[in-house]
């Protein structure tokens, strides 16, 4: 906006430079042709009824003839030529058109008002009138020629100041619009930092008191706000259901394994996320409030993920303090979800790394398995698809990471691991400092 307003000033002050400039030629111009026409009339009168020049009439008035350097005057008649000795060809300005038959009559008008002629010289280019006279022996034609740079020179003079009113009217202007973007975009860049408060689930509404152009925009802004709260009550009420509708099965379940086995350790590890549900359902938390340190949930999920997949060696690259935005268990889901299905796949290596981006934390999990292809890594992303036919996996791994970095602000990407296997890009929000 700032741009196409500077665009629009520069326009216009242009257009007004360029009609200052031709009214201003016009007007030197016109100056110029009423001294030349002055001189024709003196001219004219040194022409006698025969058509023959009184010189001593015309010496009379050679001061009025000689106005400067370049200054030039002729008269061309029946009885000879008088005159400047170096006068250019001249040529009329606007061209007449074909010539009438010699026998015709002369226009209405014809030999009384002076025309323009231009021509060239040694010294630059010449502005000239000419005028004919009837006489008894015949017409008599009379010129006056000025050097162009008499129109020039004082366009020039004229136009400095001018051009310089016109650069500091473009800086002032320049500077109101400025301040006037500034001052017009300020409800907007503070609705934008609202919405940016309502994102990281610092308020839960924008203000509404607004000027009349955005009250609109931040009603509905408050009712998205509000919808998107409510889908996602909803959501948290029906993983809640589900969690609860599991808690006794699963409990009945636990009475008939061993205490000690595998089974029974994965058996726990399924009613911590059932507790997780409920108890997130009872207090509402908020995920984007949450502050986890990354490094210590990795670690964990490493040791369980390890010693359920033991042929596949788990290599840590991750910093400690690396805090994110992210609820601990939803985290720890994520990151058992990806490094379940790489260890599972894995010929014999997973690698974690972490480090700090400008917007994000970006964890990334490879594995030197047989990998995914590029067409068919949005499809694996899927809910209940799967691209083997092992025994192990439901197909939901990487579509819960998904929907779990959806509702936290964070994001995913599948790609090719150096060396070949899956490498997966986690995006994870910055905790709030």
């Amino acid at each position: 906006m700032l741009a196409l307003s500077a665009g629009a000033t520069l326009l216009a002050l242009a257009c007004a430079a360029w009609v200052m400039a031709d009214t201003l030629e016009r007007f030197v111009t016109r100056g110029v042709d009423q001294r030349l026409d002055a001189q024709l009339a003196v001219l004219a009168s040194a022409v006698g009824d025969d058509g023959a020049v009184d010189s001593a009439r015309l010496g009379e008035r050679l001061a009025v003839l000689e106005d400067g350097p370049g200054w030039r005057w002729r008269i061309d008649g029946p009885r000879g030529r008088v005159g400047s000795a170096d006068f250019p060809r001249l040529e009329p300005i606007h061209p007449p058109g074909p010539p009438p038959p010699p026998d015709a009559p002369p226009p209405p008008g014809a030999g009384r008002g002076p025309r323009p002629q231009q021509g060239v010289d040694a010294d630059g280019p010449i502005h000239a009138r000419q005028a004919t006279i009837a006489t008894a022996a015949g017409t008599v034609t009379l010129t006056a020629a000025a050097p162009a740079r008499v129109i020039a020179q004082p366009i020039r003079a004229a136009l400095f100041p001018l051009l310089s009113v016109i650069a500091a009217l473009a800086a002032i202007f320049a500077v109101a619009a400025f301040v006037q973007w500034r001052w017009v975009l300020r409800p907007v860049l503070a609705l934008r930092d609202q919405v940016a408060a309502i994102r990281h689930g610092v308020r839960e509404q924008v203000d509404e008191d607004q000027p009349d152009e955005l009250r609109p925009l931040a009603a509905e802004l408050n009712a998205l706000a509000a919808e998107g709260a409510a889908a996602l009550a909803a959501a948290r009420g029906s993983a809640a259901n589900l969690a609860h509708a599991l808690k006794t099965p699963v409990a009945t379940l636990a009475l008939t394994l061993p205490p000690d086995g595998a089974a029974a350790a994965q058996l726990a590890r399924i009613e911590g996320v059932i507790r997780h549900h409920l108890a997130r359902a009872r207090t509402a938390a908020i995920a984007r409030r949450a502050r986890t340190d990354l490094s210590v949930t990795v670690a964990d999920v490493a040791g369980a993920i390890g010693a359920l997949h033991r042929h596949a060696a788990i290599a840590v690259d991750v910093p400690a303090g690396l805090i994110v935005a992210v609820d601990a268990h939803d985290l720890a889901e994520i990151v058992g979800n990806v490094m379940d299905n790489a260890a599972r796949h894995a010929a014999g290596r997973v690698a974690m790394s972490a480090a700090a981006r400008d917007d994000a934390v970006l964890l990334t999990i490879a594995d030197d398995g047989p990998g995914i292809a590029a067409e068919l890594r949005e499809q694996a992303m899927a809910p209940g698809i799967r691209l083997d036919e092992g025994p192990s996996g439901d197909g939901f791994g990487l579509a819960i990471v998904r929907e779990l970095l959806t509702l936290c602000g964070g994001r995913m990407a599948l790609g090719e691991a150096p060396g070949g296997g899956l490498s997966v890009a986690i995006a994870l929000p910055h905790a709030a400092g």
